[in-house]
């Protein structure tokens, strides 16, 4: 792991401009028992969280798009925004 979480969360923004295009908070931990990131998607106090393993963190900070997280990030964004709208 030759990146740091602010490194992997910039790239992470860079590859789903969704998630800031739709007002969604980022934040990242690492979980070492789990050896994968924990990934914290936040708006206005709705949260959901994601696991990105360390090989798949490895893989996007080279560019490559985890079509696991993509489809996390499309759910999650509509999870929360019907959570807010109160549907």
């Amino acid at each position: 792991m030759g990146y740091t979480l602010v490194a992997l969360e910039d790239k992470l923004m860079e590859m789903y401009p969704e998630i800031s295009a739709s007002g969604i908070h980022l934040s990242l931990s690492f979980d070492e028992e789990r050896d994968a990131w924990v990934i914290n998607f936040e708006k206005s106090g709705h949260t959901r969280y994601a696991f990105l393993d360390r090989k798949d963190a490895d893989a996007c900070m080279d560019g490559t798009q985890c079509i696991y997280l993509g489809v996390l990030v499309e759910q999650y964004i509509r999870d929360l925004e019907n959570e807010i709208a109160g549907k």
